[in-house]
């Protein structure tokens, strides 16, 4: 496949060697990528990078745009399909390294890689509401501030005052909330290719009693609802408008469908789980299935809302998109 990457063969090894030699214990030669995503599917990266600090990730973000090398970033793994090649160039793991936390009164600045089920339950303990909806969302606050991730009619937005970001150069940027273009799903930073860094969240005093209680209800519902404890990467499509992509996929029989060793969650249709020894390609064929079915019964394309890594999919161009079969 066509990585975008120009320098020839001799020059990518000498800055790969480089970006390796900055991140130090950080990073990994030829790091298999499944192992890092919840689907549990996907090739390896030329270089994977851990960063232990805001200053490291900026300081590879730098360095590899100086030296030419393709930049990608992920986080838990949580709603990622990596592609079965691979992926070429440096990517950045934004995770557990990078997750400190620090409350004050009832704001908390947080690191990108923190765990945000991790950071409702500190929350919860603390008596400061607002993110009892990520209680049972698995992935990082960066992953979750990019998606605007959500649940139960409310959306780790509502909490946000600002975001610390990188460009892809390591520019450094601090967006307020208000130009952060907060959406259903989405947010400025699916289109535009900024490292979310840290975060600072403004919750409501409570009582963490109440607090519990609220995530114990929503947590119940997503055991009865979700194919918990199988390997998935969340969600495959966002929901149309006015509409679930569960229900639409329920109705054209999708449940159970299968390629390879991906299945269909028979609890939810908007899942696809991983049986054992599921191939990128398996997923992509039963995804391309499902949209299919959909359109030719309701008119109706369903975009991802999973994201596509190492994929042959142009810069800027929607997760939507249809690649070739």
């Amino acid at each position: 496949m066509s990585d975008g990457w120009a320098a020839g063969a001799r020059e990518r090894e000498a800055a790969l060697e480089a970006l390796a030699k900055l991140a130090g214990p950080c990073g990994e030669r030829n790091a298999p990528l499944a192992p890092y995503t919840s689907l549990r599917v996907g090739g390896p990266a030329d270089l994977l990078v851990s960063p232990d600090s805001v200053d490291l990730l900026q300081r590879l973000l730098a360095a590899a745009a100086e030296a030419g090398v393709p930049r990608t970033i992920i986080g838990a793994g949580t709603n990622l399909l990596v592609a079965d090649d691979g992926v070429r160039g440096l990517v950045i793991r934004i995770a557990r390294r990078l997750g400190r936390v620090v409350f004050q009164d009832a704001t908390v600045q947080v690191e990108a890689g923190a765990s945000l089920p991790g950071l409702a339950a500190q929350c919860a303990r603390r008596g400061l509401a607002g993110l009892e909806f990520a209680g049972g969302i698995p992935g990082t606050v960066g992953g979750a501030v990019v998606m605007n991730a959500g649940a139960n009619q409310s959306n780790i937005g509502q909490t946000l005052q600002w975001v610390d970001a990188f460009s892809l150069a390591g520019e450094p940027r601090r967006f307020q909330a208000e130009e952060l273009e907060l959406r259903y799903r989405g947010s400025r930073f699916l289109r535009e290719p900024w490292v979310v860094a840290r975060a600072l969240l403004a919750l409501e005093p409570d009582d963490p009693e109440r607090i519990r209680e609220r995530m114990r209800a929503y947590l119940e519902r997503r055991r009865r609802t979700q194919p918990l404890g199988t390997h998935n990467a969340g969600s495959i499509f966002k929901n149309p408008p006015g509409d679930y992509a569960g229900r639409l996929l329920e109705e054209v029989g999708a449940k159970g469908w299968t390629e390879g060793a991906a299945q269909v969650s028979t609890r939810h249709a908007n899942f696809i789980i991983n049986r054992g020894g599921a191939r990128a390609a398996d997923v992509w064929r039963l995804i391309r299935r499902m949209q299919q079915a959909v359109a030719e019964a309701y008119g109706i394309h369903l975009e991802l809302e999973v994201r596509l890594v190492g994929w042959p999919v142009p810069e800027g161009v929607s997760a939507g998109v249809r690649l070739p079969d």
